[in-house]
C-alpha cells in the first residue's frame, strides 16, 4: 500500500485508513483480529478510534475500539509498525461535550491506558467547540505534544474559518498545529444545506482551504453504508439533490469501464484527486474490506477524473 504525507508534518501514512468505530462492539473481537490482520498484511499501517468507540451501541459506553485495538497490538506485537489516531472531544458516559484543557489531558490519558501505549501518533479535536477558548485548546493540545504523549493533532467536525482561527492562535504562540481534517466526505455531493450534526460534511470552502494550506483531508463515510451498491440502502436524504442521478450515472460507467464496483471507484476518485483524500475505509467482514482494498489496484487516468469531477445535471 502506497503512502502520501499527513499535512506539513513530513511524516508518510498509509493512502487508507481504516476505520475501527465498531471493533470490540457490534463487530466481535474474531472478526476484529481477521480484519486488522488482513490490512496489515496489504501493507496498511494507519489505524483510526476514538475515546467513544461506540457508546451508542447498544450494551457498551465506549472505549471498547481502544481496548480491543490495544490487546491486538500487544498479541501481535505491532505497536513500532503502526500510525495510531484516536480522538477527544464528543460527550460519553461521565465525560461532557467539549474541548476544555482538563479534558484533553484526563481524555488522552484514558486513551493512551486503554490502548495500552505511552504515545498517540495522531490526536484528534473530535468536533468543536465554540464555549472554549480557541487558546485554551489549543495550548493543552501543545503540552501533550511537548509532553510525548501524542505525535500531531488534527480536526474533526470544523468549518473552514475555525480551522484558520485555530492555525492563527497556535502560529502565535509557536504551538502545535492541526495537521488534517477528518470529515464527512464522499463522491456524490451533499444538498445545499444539508445538515448532519452532529457531523459536519466538507464543503468547497473546506477543500479550498486544505489546498492552500497543505491540510490533509480524511474522508469518513466515504461509501454512505454502501448506498452505491445496495438497493436496500437508499441515498441518505441529504444526499438526494439535483446532481446525485448524474454523478451515479458517471459513476458507475466508469465503474463498468474499469471492471470494478462502483465503491472502488469512488474510493480511487479520492486517493486520485490533487491533492489526495485519504478514506477512511471500514468494513464488518473480510470480504468487505477485501472490496475496499482492491481500489488499490485501479489506475484512473486524467480523463477519467475530468469525468467523475464534472458530472452533473
Amino acid at each position: 500500500m502506497r503512502t502520501v504525507p499527513l499535512g506539513n508534518t513530513g511524516v508518510q501514512v498509509s493512502v487508507f485508513c481504516l476505520g475501527t468505530m465498531y471493533f470490540g462492539s457490534s463487530t466481535d473481537a474474531t472478526t476484529s483480529y481477521q480484519l486488522l490482520d488482513q490490512y496489515v498484511e496489504a501493507g496498511g499501517s494507519f489505524l483510526d478510534t476514538a475515546n467513544i468507540y461506540a457508546r451508542w451501541v447498544p450494551g457498551y459506553v465506549g472505549g471498547e475500539s481502544e481496548i480491543l485495538l490495544g490487546r491486538w497490538m500487544r498479541e501481535r506485537n505491532a505497536r513500532s509498525k503502526l500510525f495510531l489516531a484516536s480522538k477527544v472531544g464528543f460527550e460519553m458516559p461521565g465525560v461532557r461535550r467539549g474541548l476544555r484543557a482538563s479534558q484533553i489531558e484526563e481524555e488522552c490519558e484514558k486513551s493512551l491506558k486503554r490502548l495500552g501505549v505511552d504515545t498517540v501518533d495522531l490526536y484528534y479535536a473530535h468536533c468543536d467547540d465554540c464555549n472554549t477558548p480557541v487558546e485554551e485548546t489549543m495550548e493543552a493540545f501543545d503540552k501533550l505534544v511537548k509532553a510525548g504523549k501524542i505525535r500531531f493533532i488534527g480536526a474533526s467536525n470544523f468549518s473552514a474559518w475555525r480551522l484558520e482561527e485555530a492555525r492563527w492562535v497556535s502560529q502565535t504562540h509557536g504551538w502545535a498545529e492541526y495537521c488534517c481534517i477528518q470529515q464527512r466526505y464522499s463522491y456524490v455531493r451533499p444538498k445545499p444545506g444539508a445538515n448532519f450534526d452532529p457531523q459536519v460534511a466538507a464543503n468547497e470552502d473546506l477543500l479550498d482551504y486544505c489546498k492552500t494550506r497543505g491540510i490533509t483531508l480524511l474522508a469518513y463515510s466515504p461509501l454512505l453504508r454502501g448506498a452505491y451498491t445496495r438497493s436496500d440502502r437508499p441515498f441518505p436524504e441529504q444526499y438526494v439533490g439535483p446532481d446525485t442521478e448524474a454523478r451515479v450515472a458517471v459513476l458507475k460507467a466508469v465503474a463498468e469501464e474499469k471492471r470494478a464496483t462502483a465503491n472502488q471507484i469512488v474510493l480511487a476518485w479520492m486517493i486520485h484527486s490533487e491533492p489526495c483524500v485519504i478514506p477512511l475505509v471500514a468494513a464488518s467482514t473480510t470480504d468487505q474490506l477485501r472490496e475496499n482494498l482492491g481500489a488499490l489496484n485501479i489506475a484512473l487516468g486524467v480523463d477519467d477524473m475530468v469525468r467523475l469531477n464534472n458530472a452533473s445535471a
